[in-house]
């Protein structure tokens, strides 16, 4: 059978479809117009034709942009020549293959309104630019951009109801029953760029801290109600990341409204982290031992009764430091931390539970080791604790050596007051994320807090989405109002050179 494949495909459709053909000339031949075809491929397939690919796109902007949604209907409007919103006075930035997908759904785009641009300048021209906006393939991602959500949609929600998100080229085939069939058969159809299944979404938070005004807060309106405003943020996510910095003691008092450096917490609040569904716990903090050895092996009998993984923390040194691998979905990752910092009486031996100490030797070994694997390294750092946005000079070359070594993400899970962002040596850094259970009320910059929500894709970490809450009550984060999330952005990415 004779099969016609349109010009402006998407190039890893066109590429499947013609080498598909070409490995069964028994079977087909490529058609040279669609009326000498008996089976054609066809944009937009209407009622009674068969779905062969759906190719998603997304609208970004560099990953320093306040704006977090746009409407359709000013998308269109740019591309027509009318630009409004956002978009005024500004072109869409797109590769040459993505600008010819889209003229064969949306027409030829009106003159300036698109500016072509080779795939590997287009993050840096965006962000030389800015501001700037671009159209990417959902699978060309990658964490530079921020993926603007839609009419309200995101392509970084696991479930996004593709039916509903205007952005999607669909390609159906059409013919005989017995041709139809046949291609799609070979070519392993439905195809997409975005198939749920590959997608992996990893929550990281900052620090969680049951104790003194918070553990006040829980006693007074439930184990559960520090989470109550943002629950869904961390239950979402294939993998919760948590940072508890305080052990879990049976002989811990009843909290008080009073200051104190000394913490613990009831064993009752672990029920907190049961219900945001915490996936890993995180161990480097600096508090594990203030209650004593005992109350740091009960928090792990705890942990481990539960079936809760741990790490950068443990029943001595050798646990302490070793990586901790998880799987979700097609990816598996990586989880190793360490604590630069101590006291040194809070560090893990050779006989004794604690928290690693950072042997960078050994750690950028183990980065190594996990790439080499083709596991994800995912590395945080329970480092000094600075109360300002921008990261101190070593701060920046701790982090970044990390990143070098091989990291995917590098986390500060040590932070108060969150701090900026980095890109280096491909990975993402984000210097501290800020509290998230803990009831520093003092300051607007100690209520402020990052929750980074890091979206992976068939391999690769494709974006990172930054959800912001502030605190209240000393125990409650909750969204941030759209100033309050405004102010925090232009602070945290200031700090960091953008």
């Amino acid at each position: 059978m004779t099969v016609f494949i349109p010009e402006g495909l998407p190039a890893p459709l066109a590429d499947a479809l013609n080498a598909t053909l070409a490995a069964r000339p028994d079977l087909f031949a490529l058609a040279p117009s669609a009326e000498a075809a008996d089976v054609q491929v066809v944009f937009s397939p209407g009622s009674g034709v068969t779905p062969l690919a759906e190719w998603v796109y997304a609208i970004v902007a560099p990953f320093p942009t306040l704006t977090d949604g746009v409407a359709w209907a000013d998308v269109v409007g740019s591309w027509g020549g009318t630009p409004a919103g956002p978009f005024a006075g500004r072109p869409l930035l797109m590769t040459a293959g993505t600008a010819a997908t889209l003229a064969t759904v949306l027409g030829e785009p009106a003159p300036g309104a698109v500016e072509v641009v080779p795939a590997e300048e287009l993050a840096q021209r965006a962000w030389e630019t800015r501001p700037a906006w671009a159209i990417v393939p959902f699978d060309q991602l990658e964490p530079r951009w921020k993926a603007l959500r839609v009419d309200s949609i995101s392509v970084l929600d696991k479930g996004m109801d593709a039916a509903a998100y205007p952005l999607v080229v669909r390609i159906g085939v059409t013919g005989p029953e017995r041709g139809v069939t046949k291609l799609q058969e070979l070519l392993g159809s439905p195809v997409t760029n975005r198939d749920p299944a590959k997608i992996t979404v990893l929550v990281m938070t900052g620090v969680t801290a049951l104790t003194r005004g918070t553990a006040l807060a829980m006693e007074r309106n439930g184990v559960t109600f520090p989470a109550q405003d943002i629950r869904d943020w961390l239950v979402e996510a294939d993998i919760t990341h948590v940072s508890n910095e305080v052990s879990f003691a049976e002989n811990c008092p009843p909290p008080a409204s009073y200051t104190t450096m000394v913490f613990c917490s009831s064993p009752r609040y672990i029920e907190l982290l049961e219900d945001v569904g915490v996936d890993v716990v995180e161990l480097t903090g600096n508090h594990l031992l203030d209650w004593g050895v005992a109350a740091m092996e009960n928090s792990l009998r705890m942990y481990e009764e539960r079936a809760i993984p741990y790490f950068g923390g443990g029943w001595n040194l050798a646990q302490a430091q070793t990586p901790l691998t998880l799987t979700s979905g097609v990816h598996t990752f990586g989880f190793v931390g360490c604590n630069p910092v101590g006291p040194a009486s809070d560090w893990a031996t050779a006989d004794r539970p604690g928290a690693a100490p950072c042997d960078y030797g050994l750690l950028y070994t183990q980065i190594r080791q996990l790439r080499e694997r083709g596991i994800i390294p995912i590395v945080t750092l329970q480092y000094w604790e600075f109360y300002q946005y921008e990261p101190t000079p070593q701060q920046r070359a701790d982090f970044r050596a990390l990143a070098e070594a091989g990291a995917v993400i590098v986390s500060g899970s040590q932070a108060h007051q969150p701090q900026g962002f980095d890109f280096h040596a491909g990975a993402f850094i984000h210097y501290g994320l800020g509290n998230l259970f803990f009831d520093q009320m003092q300051s607007l910059e100690t209520r402020q807090e990052f929750v980074d929500r890091h979206i992976f894709y068939d391999g690769r970490h494709i974006s990172t989405e930054l959800l912001t809450a502030l605190l209240e009550d000393y125990a409650r984060p909750r969204p941030m109002t759209t100033e309050e999330r405004e102010a925090l952005l232009r602070a945290a990415f200031a700090a960091s050179g953008w």
